[in-house]
This record gives structure tokens, sequence and C-alpha cells, in this order.
């Protein structure tokens, strides 16, 4: 079998119902809208743990975040594991990796160490830096180069140039663009092409909970964003017509978690609401994956591995705890994913503030439930009520039990545990690096773990 190419493109805090060619909003994105046209758009993409940090190290090894241990934001990930690198490196793939990293801890300007970028030998990143105007990055030095103008843009000419290079080798690139992350506002004048007076918010966004003019003018900042990553990521797929390997590239494009963008009254991540948890997943390789191919099947972080394996042809022996869609996405195998695990073990930063404590769910075709250390918190019928406006926790007692017992059953499979958050944290040896975290983070009132002596 031919070795095909991967290059994987995603945004950090995109939400799933962002894409134009999925009717939910007033965004454009005519390139990922061709994109989806000429290959497969998933409706039902999950983030299995809604934030930065766990996200990306399940994108990267097909774990969840209890197995690579990045379980809370700004925790370092597992050095010692197999990532999608490391394997496709022995199948002869030059790896590549461009943008934001935040997999190795604190502080969050640091040098990430070769040893230390999970296989990734071209590398042009830093761990994080949510500006997005004359930001700096690392190559292979500790050495800060300064980047001059809008970073996607400056990102985008890298993985061109990384294309270029490769043109002639089998490669895989990973592409990590930070925006339409807060700052919101950082965005190219070019793109910011949306009134913020004609902004349509979401029909959950509660009035009286949120200053409206406020919430209209920062999502107009959002749309622009995302239409900005949308041109540069199709400057990507024009190298890839111009090196003549389009079509021996799986192209991916996604992002590590949602938004809520002030729906149920909330914002950012880290919650079990469609928002925070939805991504966008499109999957593209003219001539090899069916066109106009628009799925309702369930997807999720941990799959992504072991699904671009599959579609390479490449039975590794590790063990994932994702599951390979590649027979599915090639059109083979009708066979569907029912579940996704979503969870917030311990949640952080603003999750705390607005008051959300860990918890854990499922995700099936037709349910959101989820439940949270007081017990049960969340149950929603996604297909009669897709803005989860009514709560049926304690309502639904029949479907609220079956659900429960799936999620505890796919939990019990992983050997994963629903502990207070502290618990977790030294059940997995965590301590010292939480601590860290935590200094580092919030210096003036940092929640540290104290050992007992």
């Amino acid at each position: 079998m031919e070795k095909f190419n991967i290059v994987f493109v995603f945004a950090d805090q995109m939400r799933g119902q962002d894409v134009e060619c999925l009717g939910e909003s007033d965004v454009k994105t005519p390139n990922l809208n061709k994109l989806a046209d000429c290959g497969c758009i998933f409706k039902n993409a999950f983030s299995n743990t809604p934030v930065c940090t766990p996200a990306r190290g399940s994108i990267l090894t097909g774990l969840y975040s209890f197995s690579h241990l990045a379980i809370a934001n700004d925790l370092p990930v597992r050095k010692d594991i197999e990532s999608i690198a490391t394997i496709l490196k022995r199948y002869g793939y030059k790896t590549g990796y461009i943008g934001k990293w935040h997999l190795d801890g604190v502080p969050r300007d640091k040098f990430i160490k070769k040893e230390n970028r999970l296989g990734f030998e071209k590398w042009a990143g830093w761990e994080c830096d949510h500006r997005y105007f004359q930001t700096e990055y690392h190559t292979d030095t500790p050495e800060k180069i300064k980047i001059n103008g809008y970073a996607p843009e400056f990102q985008t000419k890298l993985a061109i140039d990384f294309i270029e290079e490769n043109k002639e080798n089998p490669f895989v690139l990973f592409v990590s663009y930070e925006p339409p992350h807060e700052p919101y506002n950082q965005v190219p004048e070019k793109f910011k092409i949306y009134n913020p007076e004609k902004i349509k918010l979401r029909e959950n966004v509660v009035a009286d909970k949120v200053n409206v003019e406020n919430a209209k003018e920062i999502v107009s900042f959002y749309y622009s964003a995302i239409t900005g990553l949308d041109f540069y990521t199709g400057e990507i797929i024009k190298a890839l017509d111009r090196n003549k390997i389009r079509e021996k590239t799986v192209f991916i494009f996604t992002s590590d978690h949602g938004d809520m963008l002030f729906s149920q009254g909330m914002e950012k991540k880290q919650s079990p609401w469609e928002e925070s948890i939805r991504i966008p997943f499109i999957i593209n390789c003219p001539g090899y994956i069916p066109e106009k191919f628009v799925s309702d099947c369930l997807i999720s972080s941990v799959d992504f591995v072991p699904t671009l394996l599959g579609l390479l042809d490449i039975k590794e022996g590790y063990k994932f705890e994702g599951v390979d869609l590649s027979e599915f996405i090639k059109g083979v195998s009708e066979k569907k994913q029912k579940d996704v695990l979503i969870h917030i073990p311990v949640p952080v930063d603003h999750a705390v503030e607005q008051g959300i404590k860990e918890w854990f769910g499922i995700r099936t075709y037709e349910y959101t439930y989820a439940e949270n250390s007081d017990g049960e918190w969340l149950i929603y019928n996604n297909i009669e009520d897709p803005f989860q406006l009514v709560n049926l926790a304690g309502k639904e007692k029949e479907i609220g039990e079956k659900l429960r017992n799936l999620m505890y059953e796919k939990m019990k499979k992983f050997n994963i545990e629903f502990l207070p958050w502290q618990e977790q944290i030294k059940k997995y040896g965590l301590v010292e690096k939480w601590n860290k975290r935590e200094e580092y983070m919030h210096p003036g009132k940092p929640r540290v773990i104290r050992r007992k002596i």
C-alpha cells in the first residue's frame, strides 16, 4: 500500500457548531466547506476532556488523560508513551509539529526539549502563549525567535515550507493554531467581517445572565478568527495541490475542545454542554476517502490516532484506548461508535471560578448524561432538545440509570475511578507537579495539596 502523508490542522477552543456547511451559525468557512464537500465531516465529534492539555494528550496518543497523565491543564504528559509521531517514525515518516504544544507543564514560556516532544523531529513551537501578534517560538535551541505579524500566518508559512521540503518522503505534520481561543479581539482587520449588531446568539444564551451587546461583539471576533483559520487552512491545501501530493495526503481539520461563549450562562470550556465538548472533525483524501460524506457517527479525541493509523494500514501492537473508525470512514463498514466518555476529573482556573466541580459523563447519539460530586447533574435529549434547554436530571430515572450504568461500564473498562479531584492527583502521583502548576498559575492563592507528615 502506498504511504499516505498526514496533515493534521487543529484550532484551539473552536466549537463544532461553527463550520459554515453545517448550517448552525453565520460564520464563513469556504475552505472548510470545500474540504468537507470532497471528504467526510462528522457532526458528532467530541473532546473527551474539554480543556487544552488533557485533550491534546489524547489527540496525540489515543489514550484517555488517566493513561497519559495530563489530567488537568498545565500538567505535563508522560514522556514514556507512544504517540502518532513515535509510531510513524518507525515506518520511515518525517515528523513535524508547528504551534502551541501545552503538554510540558509550567512555566508556559519554557523551551520544550527534544526528548519531551513525543517524537516530533521538525519543531517550531511553544508551550502556551496567547499573544497572537509579535509573539515568539522555539526550534531546537532555547533562543526565542520573534514572529513579526500574526502567528497563524507565520505558522502557515512554516507548514508550507515543511511540505515542500518533504514532498518526496512520507510525512506527518501537525499544525496547532491558537485562535479562536481568547483573547478574542486579536484578529487581523481583514478578517473582521462580522457586524456585532447582526450576530445571532445561540438559543441557549440567556439574555438576563449576560451582557448581550458584549456577547455579540465577542462572538463577532470569534467568528473572525475562525474565518482567518479557514483562510490559512486553504493556503496549506493549495501547497499540497501545487506539490501534487493532495491525493496521497490524509488531511484533518479539528480542535482540542469547544467554547461555551455564554450558552447556558457559561464561558470557555471544561463543562459537559455541547458548546464545550463538541468539536469540528473533517477528514479528506481525494480518491481514498469518500466525498460528500456527512456522518452522524460519534468520534472523539482518543479515536483520532487509531483511526489515522488504520487509514495508513498500520497495524501497531500498541494498545490504544480509542476506537479505529478507518473502515467506517473508507465506506467499507457501516459499524458506528454509539457512545463516548466525557469528563473533567480536575477542574481548574475559570471552571473553579464558575462553580464547576469534577464530573464524568457519557455522550450517546441521543443523550448527554453527566454527574458531578453531588450526584446526577445533567441529562439532555439532544435530538428533541438540541440547545439543551430542558434538564431531565431527576425526572427520567430509567433513562438516567441506563446512561449512568453505561458510563461506569466504560470507566471500568479503562480502570477509571470517580474520585474527588484531590484524590485523583494523589492516586496518579501528581502532587508535586500539581502544586508547581498551582503556584505558577495562581501565585496569590494556589490550591496546593499538603502532604501528610
